[in-house]
């Protein structure tokens, strides 16, 4: 009892860490943010970055100009003294505000990447180096070993009981448990994990609170899920997208053409007969080039797949995150994602002739070893209504459900399963209606009408039915009835497939139901499509298919019949409670194990393009505000006439330059949370959402800049400033 107390406490702390590190806010994110933003200078890491590169090498070149002009510049006759010490002031203050915005840049970066490894502190946390008891044998009863969990192998077995800590991944071969997973998922409420099914993965760190369970571990030390999610989520393994790459080619061919043109105004200048100085030159080009965007693009990302960990979703990628924005289809398991998931039987319908307790025992017969929420509900109803207590013999061979044969049942030798005494072998069968009456066709029983009427009145009714057969001594299969499963559409799923379907995105319902439980139930939950008798390669068939037309497909799964389809697809969430194939084949893992995460992801990935979007748009459409103060600034003694572009009337063509590169750095740092926390998203079509970005943050980043750089040069004039 003290032990589970103890790691009780020990998970609601971590809990409550984990809360307190989301805000970007977070103290201890903007230290070691504002000490990373310092490192970040390092021109190897700025190379990474063409914009911020070249606004790097300008605040190198105006720190040379500042020490020229201050320690080896005397007056002259053309450059008296107050307007050499102006000049110096001024290269000052430009050289100051360039530092900034190199720093500022680096700081939305580090800011982004701040809250990773705030992250990966909580994850280190939940990593622990517990003593595990590996057996050396193949079950419970084998002899226990003592060791370290870091001197665990994949294969091994291990026991983990009531109060134990899971000492690495794995998957459950035996047994049946309650486990706090809160360390990892940040719910506090425990989940059962057993053995069997697509329930049976654990992970390394969380706590076994009740019963016992024998994990085979599945990961060596180092590439476990906390190995592995403590690199992502601290930026160690993320690489930049595709359209990262196309935006970074954009802004550099962007920067490399301003560099032109401000190279070229320096010989005009001359001709013109007045020199501009190589601290306005540089203003201008940084001032120009797109450096808001540049200086935030990288945090952009990070945060993306940042917003995935705040919602429990791993993404192995940020490729994934962005694909999770372009999808147009979504395959949605039925089960546990549409439906409540647990299938549970209502009712036993027999068929003519047949005695509904005899269907009832043939059924509970053939669900005994099926270790499915459907198959253990089967059994119990037999129980509890017809109190039925027959339990497995040694001659008995279980026949476990394929995906191809859509099939379970048992093998049943002489005088097994207390069913009376048998001379010969007997065999039930249960699963799909059609699978079931082609096994007993094959087996020369009779097709029976009556069974396929109530097969389609129940699935009608959008329920599921099984159907029941056996073979008797005499080899001849007969039908003896129908299993009734309900299932339950979730509240809101209609709600939510309307919002996807204004975003553009179609959805289809794949289930193994026959065809008219299936339209139940798509028609009830409001998706557009359905699969219906779906096998690992009709589904693969069905998501080449969308492929095959240029759309991005995303599903779900859990299973490892789900691996395939998940690989194909373009954006694969795996389940954490899933096998461990599903979980590899992916490239996002749900730590909540919530199919309906889906629709988050996409939402998720679609804030990520749109901040992108948005943040591009106003960066470029800011340029112009900067161009109207500083053009006029630098050629107005030689060209009055250009006084006509000083419509915001700055005071000093010093002021004007110093106010526009003032503003230049402050925007930066000002967006810095909207890049964090991404534009807010609406579930409207492609042209309204175009509309609404340009002139919100077109028209914006035009008429902002007027008013910020307006309003620094009155500050300047206020402050005696303006040189």
């Amino acid at each position: 009892m003290q032990t589970m107390s103890t790691n009780s406490l020990e998970t609601q702390d971590v809990k409550s860490h984990r809360k307190k590190d989301l805000s970007i806010f977070d103290p201890t994110i903007i230290r070691r943010a504002t000490i990373d933003s310092l490192k970040k200078l390092d021109p190897r890491w700025q190379l990474k970055n063409p914009v911020m590169f070249v606004v790097e090498i300008g605040s190198v070149v105006t720190t040379i100009e500042f020490f020229r002009l201050w320690l080896f510049t005397q007056p002259t006759r053309e450059l008296p003294q107050g307007d050499l010490n102006n000049e110096i002031i001024f290269v000052l203050g430009v050289t100051i505000w360039l530092w900034f915005t190199v720093i500022f840049a680096n700081f939305a970066e580090a800011m982004a990447e701040g809250r990773g490894k705030a992250q990966a502190d909580t994850l280190r946390k939940a990593r622990t180096t517990t003593i595990a008891k590996r057996l050396s044998g193949s079950d419970r009863t084998s002899k226990v070993e003592q060791v370290s969990a870091p001197e665990l192998r994949k294969g091994d077995l291990v026991l983990v009981e009531a109060g134990d800590v899971i000492p690495s991944d794995g998957e459950i071969v035996d047994g049946v448990a309650s486990v706090d997973e809160s360390a990892i998922t940040g719910e506090s409420a425990p989940v059962i994990r057993e053995s069997g099914g697509d329930r049976s993965a654990v992970t390394g760190g969380t706590t076994v609170l009740s019963d016992w369970i024998v994990v085979k571990i599945s990961a060596n030390p180092g590439e476990t899920f906390l190995d592995r999610m403590i690199a992502l989520v601290e930026g160690a393994a993320r690489q930049k997208t595709p359209n990262e790459i196309a935006l970074n080619i954009l802004l550099a061919s962007l920067t490399i053409i301003f560099v032109l043109v401000c190279v070229s105004l320096e010989p005009f200048a001359i001709y013109s007969g007045k020199a501009v100085s190589i601290t306005t030159l540089i203003a201008l080009l940084i001032c120009l080039i797109p450096t808001t965007i540049g200086g935030l693009l990288s945090a952009i990302g990070i945060a993306g797949m940042d917003r995935m960990v705040q919602r429990n979703v791993l993404a192995m990628s940020g490729r994934a995150v962005e694909a999770a924005g372009d999808v147009d289809v979504l395959l949605l398991d039925k089960t546990g994602t549409i439906t409540l998931g647990n299938r549970r039987a209502s009712r036993f319908v027999p068929l003519s002739g047949v005695d509904e307790k005899e269907l009832a025992q043939a059924a509970l017969l053939s669900s005994l070893s099926d270790e499915t929420p459907e198959g253990r509900s089967i059994v119990e109803l037999a129980r509890e209504r017809y109190g039925l207590q027959v339990e497995p013999q040694p001659t008995a061979t279980f026949v476990p459900f394929t995906a191809q044969t859509r099939m379970s049942g048992v093998d049943l030798g002489s005088g097994a399963g207390g069913v009376g005494t048998l001379t010969a072998t007997r065999s039930i069968r249960k699963g799909a209606s059609d699978s079931v009456i082609a096994y007993v066709s094959e087996l020369g029983g009779a097709q029976s009408e009556e069974l396929k009427q109530t097969v389609d009145e129940i699935a009608r009714a959008g329920s599921t039915p099984l159907a029941v057969a056996e073979t008797g001594a005499d080899g001849k299969a007969r039908l003896l009835g129908v299993i009734e499963l309900k299932d339950i559409v979730k509240s809101g799923m209609r709600e939510r497939f309307d919002q996807l379907r204004k975003m553009g995105i179609r959805t289809i319902m794949i289930t193994g139901d026959n065809p008219l439980t299936a339209a139940a139930i798509s028609q009830e939950a409001g998706v557009d499509d359905f699969l219906a008798q779906a096998t690992p390669e009709t589904k693969m068939k069905l998501i080449k298919e969308q492929q095959v037309g240029g759309r991005l497909v995303a599903m779900t799964g859990d299973g490892t019949n789900d691996a395939p389809a998940l690989a194909q697809a373009d954006v694969g969430v795996a389940m954490n409670t899933g096998t461990q194939a599903a979980k590899e084949a992916a490239n996002m893992i749900d730590l909540d194990s919530n199919p309906t995460k889906l629709i988050e992801v996409v939402e998720v990935g679609k804030q990520l393009l749109i901040t992108r979007g948005a943040l591009t748009t106003f960066s470029i459409a800011n340029d112009v505000a900067k161009y109207f103060a500083i053009i006029p600034a630098m050629f107005m003694s030689t060209f009055p006439e250009l006084n006509a572009l000083n419509i915001m009337h700055l005071a000093t063509p010093h002021s004007a330059v110093l106010s526009a590169v003032i503003f230049n750095a402050l925007i930066i740092i000002a967006l810095v949370p909207l890049a964090l926390r991404g534009v807010k998203y609406r579930p409207i079509g492609a042209g309204p959402l175009l509309r609404n970005n340009l002139l919100i943050y077109g028209v914006g980043g035009i008429i902002i800049p007027f008013i910020g750089i307006k309003l620094i040069d009155v500050i300047l004039q206020v402050l005696h400033l303006t040189l």
